[in-house]
Formats: C-alpha cells, structure tokens, sequence
C-alpha cells in the first residue's frame, strides 16, 4: 500500500506589492497641496435625442490664498461677501451724496455806498 505523507506543508508565498516606507498623514498631505496646488476640471452635458439640454463646465481649484494670489486669483478682496474692506467702500459708494455747502453771503464791496441823492422839486 502507498503511504501519505501527512506532514504539514508550507503554503504558497505571495508577492504583495511593496508598501512605502515613508508614511504620510493626511496633513502632510493637504500641506502639499495647497503649497503645490490642485486643478480639477470637468463637463457634464445632458442630451436627450442629439440635443442638447444643458452643459455645465466646473472648474475647481483647490490651494492656499497666498498661492492663489501669486496665481492673480484675488476675487474675494473686492467681494463684499467676503471682504469688510470690499464692504465699506460699497456702503460709501452708494451713500448719497453730502448736501452742498451752504453759500456764503455776498462780499461787501470795498468801497462804501452813498446814500442815494433826494431829488429837488
């Protein structure tokens, strides 16, 4: 009779990918991309028989207002949702404008007037 061999034996390895040794946090991350910068762009369109209904096109950046600003994207400094500063000159802006200075009385001549001469009847 054949004998089975009932040692235990090894199972197969498997090869996993290699894992990074260095490990990131999700603030190291987030540091990088708003130092560096993100853009995210896409389009939605709706069609409905070969005609189209409505198209929308996002366009999303996503960084730090100081890279932004090297960027020239400084919307917020004159919106007056977002800026006190934007506010006041709005609000003085469309205040009316200040009532004109009253006149200021007529100058006395340099020279006094005489009084009139009466007449001889």
């Amino acid at each position: 009779m054949a004998q089975i061999d009932d040692s235990v034996t090894t199972p197969p390895q498997r090869h996993y990918p290699p894992t990074s040794t260095r490990s990131s946090s999700v603030a190291d991350i987030l540091e990088r991309v708003l130092d560096k910068g993100i853009v995210i762009t896409g389009d939605i369109k709706i069609n409905l028989t070969n005609v189209e209904l409505l198209t929308i096109q996002i366009r999303l950046i996503i960084c730090s207002v100081e890279r932004a600003q090297e960027m020239g994207l400084d919307w917020w400094t004159t919106n007056p949702n977002f800026s006190s500063r934007a506010r006041q000159q709005l609000s003085a802006a469309q205040a009316p404008a200040a009532a004109p200075a009253p006149r200021a009385a007529p100058k006395p001549s340099p020279t006094p007037r005489r009084a009139p001469r009466a007449k001889k009847v």
